[in-house]
């Protein structure tokens, strides 16, 4: 095969290779486990030199499925908890097959209208269901961190402005640290941000007054009172250990007392406003600066989607715009006509407001609301098969879709647990039939599984009970 102009008329069949095989896959997801043993020898059949003769499109496109549709981790099923990801939604998946086959140039309105209003429609559509201002501008991200570094990238010009410099054309130099305060619950990818900005991954000053992570107010207050207010909170609703949230309408009055600017970390906690029985929890952020939520999590939408809301829109396009290419014409204000290349820090960007918009339109507000509630009935549903157990150990309360637990059986010494759990989240990763492993809460290895796919039912976390007794009585407490 000499090139891809050889294969011009022969593009369909290709293409219905995939469609043909897409089918069967999906259908597997709900009974296959989360990875096949094995998969390492396959993953080798695709490895090695690069071939200086091609074998075609048909022959790739075959042994690429054959190989992937077993080696792969499959994280579109039912029961991948390990991390908070969702599976596509079927209208997703479809809308996200649309994107490939448009290929969309979403970065300039000029470019492809197309793409540039159904972001602005899915934007719009999103904060609708989250309940945040219409007037708050927003841009699609691929993910969470690159939402965090939009909002903080915003929160710095700000913060710059107020000692008089433009931060994007100047830059840091001379400036003194720009101080970001949070609780104990603030996740990586906002210190990942920060590293990104210039700002420093470790200047983020944590305020906890105890060991799992809970907001002290009082001693944020203070450090406000000593920046003169010139400062970012962090919020954060949904911890990735727990489902824990912050206070955030507390936060929030702490902010607005001292001037501060607000920036919400909702990457799958932003999903509580969509139902009244957790909306409690979301209370406050339609009064953040910024607010940052994934689309990969409980959007169920695919790999990778993340949004950027902030309330004073010009700061993206201070943030991010005024490149002075003189290839790229300066879109008209107040005509629609957005180019969000100078809302986020991509400039070639796919049309990931394709799929978005699709699963929004199948499913809509009551949709999304039963989905959410389901998983909330799953977790809580897990915590109580944990209550009850007498060889397991609930160490937080459920309240999102994360449940965090330990397995405790009787008569295993304390310091000898994390140990155990240690050695039964490597057990239970190699096994697949359910993918959760463990993270470190309060010093003690634990469980955190969460449930945030589409698939997922009370069956499949009951699975995990019976499947980590299994192994737990196969490793034994010795």
């Amino acid at each position: 095969m000499s090139d891809p102009f050889d294969e011009k008329d022969r593009v369909a069949p290709v293409l219905r290779t995939v469609a043909d095989a897409a089918g069967p896959y999906l259908e597997s997801l709900p009974t296959r486990p989360v990875h096949d043993r094995g998969r390492d020898a396959l993953i080798g059949e695709l490895e090695g030199p690069l071939p200086d003769k091609g074998e075609g499109a048909q022959a790739a496109v075959e042994r690429l499925l054959r190989v992937g549709a077993q080696a792969a981790t499959h994280s579109s099923g039912p029961r991948f908890f390990h991390f908070v990801v969702g599976g596509a939604t079927p209208a997703a998946m479809a809308g996200d097959w649309i994107t490939s086959l448009l290929d969309q140039v979403s970065g300039l309105w000029l470019a492809s209208p197309l793409a540039t209003r159904l972001e602005t429609t899915v934007l719009e559509w999103l904060k609708d269901l989250f309940g945040l201002p219409a007037s708050f501008g927003g841009v699609v991200t691929p993910s969470a961190t690159l939402a965090h570094v939009t909002g903080l990238a915003a929160a710095r010009s700000w913060w710059a402005e107020g000692h008089g410099v433009d931060v994007s054309a100047e830059g840091l130099a001379g400036l003194p640290v720009m101080p970001v305060f949070s609780s104990g619950l603030v996740h990586a990818s906002t210190r990942k941000a920060l590293q990104i900005l210039g700002c420093g991954r470790d200047t983020l000053r944590v305020f906890a007054r105890d060991d799992a992570g809970a907001v002290d107010l009082a001693a944020m207050e203070r450090a406000l009172a000593a920046v003169d207010g010139r400062a970012v909170v962090v919020a954060n609703l949904g911890d990735v250990n727990t489902g824990g949230s912050d206070p955030i309408e507390a936060l929030a009055d702490l902010a607005e007392r001292h001037g501060a600017w607000l920036h919400v970390d909702g990457a799958f906690g932003m999903f509580a406003a969509v139902s009244p029985r957790t909306a409690h929890l979301a209370r406050g952020v339609e009064r953040a600066n910024s607010v940052t939520v994934d689309g990969h999590k409980w959007l169920n939408v695919p790999y990778d989607t993340g949004f950027s809301f902030v309330r004073d829109r010009a700061r993206l396009r201070q943030a991010f715009g005024a490149w002075g290419a003189a290839y790229l014409e300066q879109p008209s204000t107040g005509d629609g006509r957005i180019d969000y290349n100078t809302y986020g820090p991509e400039s070639s960007r796919r049309a990931r407001a394709l799929p978005i918009w699709a699963t929004l339109c199948a499913y809509g507000r009551d949709g999304y609301r039963a989905m959410v509630e389901r998983h909330l009935d799953v977790a809580a549903r897990l915590g109580e098969l944990v209550e009850r157990a007498p060889d397991m150990e609930l160490l937080a309360p459920v309240q999102l879709c994360v449940v965090c637990f330990r397995y405790r059986p009787p008569g295993v010494p304390e310091e000898r647990l994390n140990e155990l759990n240690a050695r039964l989240g490597e057990a239970l990763l190699a096994d697949g039939r359910v993918y959760a492993g463990t993270t470190s809460y309060r010093g003690m290895t634990a469980f955190r599984p969460a449930m945030v796919n589409w698939r997922t039912t009370e069956a499949d976390v009951e699975l995990l009970v019976e499947v980590i007794r299994e192994l737990a009585a196969r490793l034994g407490t010795a």
